[in-house]
């Protein structure tokens, strides 16, 4: 290989990764030929050596051939001149006499421009298509050479091989595959939106299955195509070029009528480039167009009006249009697109349901998504799902997944969604060839670079038409003249010899040009009527009307427009269809972890040393009262229950410390564990500091404006929060009241202003207070004093009465005062250390201000104190009697769950009955009501205690 045959083409010829590699392997493989010095340089010597030969260079060759050179490795300073080095290489011809012709160059910098030189061919000849037409070289030559075959909409089919054969022997050298790939793709219909090619045979599925061999298979252009992208194409509207081995020409771009690069997209990858632009509907493009035909200054949501987003030919559903604004607005950003699915019910007795896949992603293989879900449910890691079958055919696709029963099908949907192909993403890059170089464009620089192509195309187009016209009419002028002139153009031609001499005299005689005068020439006899001469008389007439509407039409820029535009509607018009794909209006799609979690009831049990763990709703059976009950599970050494609480998993749990802060975790994160499990420690969860414990936990479901935090500190300090000051919480938590030293945050509830607070003492004392008394204040306070305690005595306990509860009681009463001494509830519960416990009318009690006495609500003896009290008489059962139930844990974790039905009713005074027998099992830690709607009345009564 000698120098002068290193030539762009092959260079170019080099893959495109391997071009610098390849170079220095060049030099390496070639060391006998070539003289390589590396010579110390300077920028000038660079400067003036940059006219003289190039090594691995993309400019022309020197016409001088170059004489092999020698390398050699080291010179001394003498034969360099003295200059420093900088890694230059130099060739050295040896010419004898004539001299040397030397190149001082940088090897990176020819690597560099070469391999830059060579991106730029194949961003431009082969990967990423042009604005104005929105074709790739390869599809537009398809299109041509099917188009001088003949093979019209109305034109019988013709085998494919014809077709690649003829685009490879005219205008793509190139291999066939490539050829026939892309003449399949545009004739698929769930590939584009409007296929440009009508297939006759098999060209491939939307399972990926390869189309037949291009000797099978048949083909012709579309309609559309036709009028979209090939009409006027012989009015000189685009500039035609040679062909790869200048035999014939080709188009360098096709006349179209509408923005074809938006209309089907486009997708291919360069070097250090790529593009990605979606399909859109037809209909919506052109009324796009349009408004921003009326309005230049148009903004991008007045386009969005009429284009709302992209519209793929395989349907599903967009998620939101954050990600459509953004690819729009800046020509790159993230669809999110899921398959279209339906549940039908399969068994109405057992309740089993199906989901039936309907339509899928774009760019989505229906097969592979199928083998995707089966391997998901073989493993496991799918759950919920008896059978999937794919029932597709041709009228249209049909997955059917079967569930098992009891399977909530949202839930398996989400999982679909999260873990499969069912819900993917479409990247946008919209990259297009723009005035030869590759650009990086919106929604609207891509339409107005399409109106600037277009109203060049209808300017050529007119000028064409205009030439023509002119031309014509200056014929069928000279041909009036002669027939008006009919005997003496005979007798001139008679007299003639010749046939120049013929047309030289008619041009004498009747001031004709040399056109007219051949016109005159070959007009043949019969035309020479009268009859004939209306007609040129009438066909100069419309002529000239022809012109003036061209030459109007070329004046002004208005006309232009409205002429794209009315272009535009009439293949609307012919062609539109129906949006594929719909538009919801969501963040952004994406599907959490909350969103595969069944939104169930389940039981959080915590323990006083920070240890928590999530149970399902019947690991503690219904039981009687005054039983043993069963253990919740082991508990670590000197630990002890501190509270049990009914949520379900969708609620953001709200923790607050004693320390007077508060921290937020979903009650999903919580491990599930069995009722024996020891739980997870609650810092592994929350960001705990040394020390710090949990004493109330909320479950919160809806942040809602008109709700309220009431919390209740050890000291009898209490304080109303609005609920939206902790709807956002930072993992490190925030502070939720300000404490006094020795002071602890014990007791929080979750109320409205419309509802009553209802506290209690260790000793028994209650106070109830409306909760508009307590004044609303931000979070870092201290609140104000709840209720007047005698010395030794402290806060017990905190519930609230709802409003709905305090409709069948008159507050404004006193208790003396009343006539009625009925023990119908709502009541509260009183539930003491020892383990007994009973009911009293709230009718009982009166309100209070705060910082009260309070009155008795239980009397106590000596030795036992009060733990807890609740309202209840929420809801009750067809006999009249309340329909919950209560959870009672002791220190020992031991937990028991009977109904509130089963405590007596007695007076303020009385002290209970039995609830939990607690001989070795210490004292009542905590304890959780739970009303009729969470309860489980499935359940069946055990009349024996059960133990761990």
């Amino acid at each position: 290989m000698k120098l002068h045959t290193l030539n762009p083409q092959t260079l170019l010829a080099l893959p495109n990764t391997m071009a610098f590699s390849t170079g220095i392997r060049l030099l390496r493989c070639y060391h006998h030929h070539f003289t390589f010095t590396a010579t110390p340089s300077r920028f000038s010597g660079l400067r003036k050596a940059s006219s003289e030969l190039r090594f691995l260079s993309s400019v022309t060759p020197p016409r001088k051939r170059v004489r092999p050179v020698s390398a050699r490795r080291r010179v001394t300073e003498e034969e360099d001149g003295g200059n420093e080095g900088n890694g230059s290489v130099i060739l050295r011809d040896k010419g004898g006499n004539e001299g040397e012709r030397i190149v001082h160059t940088e090897l990176h910098k020819e690597a560099t421009e070469a391999y830059m030189s060579y991106a730029m061919s194949v961003l431009l000849g082969r990967a990423l298509p042009d604005v104005r037409d929105g074709l790739k070289p390869v599809h537009r030559r398809i299109l041509y050479a099917m188009h001088e075959l003949g093979l019209s909409s109305k034109k019988p089919y013709k085998k494919c091989a014809r077709v690649v054969g003829e685009v490879l022997g005219k205008f793509h050298p190139h291999g066939d595959n490539a050829v026939y790939d892309s003449l399949v793709r545009m004739s698929q219909d769930f590939s584009l939106r409007s296929p440009l090619i009508r297939g006759h045979g098999n060209f491939g599925s939307i399972d990926a299955d390869p189309p037949a061999a291009m000797r099978y298979t048949e083909c012709r252009l579309e309609a559309l195509t036709e009028a979209m992208l090939l009409a006027d194409l012989e009015q000189n509207t685009v500039d035609f070029v040679p062909n790869f081995d200048n035999s014939q020409k080709e188009p360098s771009l096709l006349p179209a009528r509408i923005p074809h690069l938006l209309l089907n997209g486009a997708s291919g990858i360069a070097v250090g480039m790529a593009t990605n632009i979606p399909p859109h509907n037809l209909g919506e493009l052109v009324d796009a167009l349009s408004a921003l035909i009326h309005n230049p200054e148009a903004t991008l949501q007045e386009l969005l009006e009429y284009m709302p987003g992209p519209d793929f030919p395989t349907g599903g559903i967009i998620m939101g249009n954050i990600g459509i604004l953004e690819a729009y607005r800046t020509g790159r950003g993230r669809v999110v697109i899921r398959g279209k699915t339906d549940i039908e019910l399969l068994d109405s007795k057992t309740k089993r349901a199906a989901i039936i896949i309907q339509e899928i992603p774009y760019q989505t293989n229906k097969a592979s998504l199928v083998e995707k879900i089966a391997a998901l449910v073989e493993s496991k890691t799918l759950e919920g799902v008896s059978d999937i079958r794919d029932e597709s055919d041709r009228s249209g696709m049909r997955v059917v997944i079967e569930l098992k029963r009891g399977s909530d099908p949202a839930i398996v949907l989400n999982n679909l969604y999260r873990l499969t192909g069912l819900q993917s993403s479409f990247s946008c890059n919209m990259v297009g060839i723009l005035n030869g170089r590759p650009k990086l464009m919106g929604l609207k620089e891509l339409l107005q670079a399409f109106l600037d192509f277009r109203c060049s195309v209808v300017e050529r187009r007119a000028k064409f038409k205009l030439s023509q016209a002119q031309e014509r009419n200056h014929i069928v002028e000279g041909i009036i003249i002669g027939l008006d002139n009919l005997d003496e153009v005979i007798n001139t031609i008679r007299k003639a010899s010749s046939h120049a001499i013929a047309t030289a005299s008619l041009r004498k005689e009747f001031e004709l040009t040399e056109k007219q005068a051949e016109a005159i020439l070959d007009i043949s006899l019969r035309r020479l009527t009268a009859l004939e001469r209306n007609k040129f008389v009438d066909e100069g007439k419309s002529l000239r009307g022809q012109i003036s509407k061209l030459e109007e039409l070329l004046s002004s820029k208005k006309q232009i427009l409205q002429l794209i535009e009315e272009e535009a509607l009439e293949i609307k018009n012919k062609f539109f269809t129906p949006r594929r794909s719909q538009l919801e209006d969501t963040d952004n799609g994406e599907v959490e972890d909350i969103d595969v979690i069944p939104n169930e009831e389940m039981l959080l049990a915590i323990s006083e040393k920070g240890y928590v763990k999530r149970m399902k709703p019947d690991t503690f059976n219904l039981q009687n009262r005054g039983t043993i009950g069963k253990s919740v599970g082991k508990l670590r050494v000197n630990d002890a229950m501190s509270d049990f609480l009914v949520c379900r998993a969708h609620d953001k749990v709200l923790y607050f410390s004693d320390k007077g802060t508060v921290y937020s975790a979903p009650a999903y994160k919580i491990p599930e564990c069995s009722r024996t499990a020891a739980g997870t420690p609650l810092v592994q969860i929350l960001s705990l500091s040394d020390g710090e414990r949990i004493t109330s936990v909320i479950p919160v479901s809806e942040f809602a404006g008109d709700q309220y935090l009431v919390m209740l500190t050890v000291n009898g300090y209490i304080k109303k929060v609005s609920l939206n000051y902790f709807a956002s919480i930072r993992s490190t938590g925030i502070i939720a009241i300000q404490l006094v030293t020795g002071d602890e945050l014990k007791w929080v509830k979750c109320c409205s202003n419309n509802d009553v607070v209802a506290m209690a003492s260790q000793n028994g004392m209650v106070i109830l207070t409306p909760c508009s008394d307590v004044r609303a204040v931000g979070r870092n306070t201290r609140g104000s004093a709840a209720m007047r305690l005698k010395e030794g005595d402290k806060l017990a306990s905190m519930d609230i009465i709802p409003e709905a509860l305090q409709k069948e009681l008159d507050f404004t009463l006193e208790v003396h005062q009343r006539k009625s001494r009925s023990m119908n509830g709502p009541w509260l519960l009183f539930v003491s250390e020892s383990g007994y416990g009973k009911r009293v009318p709230v009718s009982r009690f009166r309100t209070s201000p705060l910082n009260r006495v309070g009155l008795i609500g239980y009397k106590f003896s000596t030795e036992d104190r009060l733990a807890a009290v609740f309202v209840v008489g929420f809801s009750f059962g067809e006999d009249g009697e309340s329909d919950e139930q209560v959870v009672l844990v002791s220190q020992s974790g031991t937990v028991n769950r009977i109904k509130v039905r089963d405590i007596s009713i007695q007076s303020r005074y009385a002290r209970g009955v039995i609830l939990m027998r607690l001989e070795h099992a210490g004292k009542i830690q905590s304890a959780s009501l739970i009303t009729a709607a969470d309860a489980d009345s499935d359940h069946e009564v055990e009349d024996a205690a059960v133990e761990a």
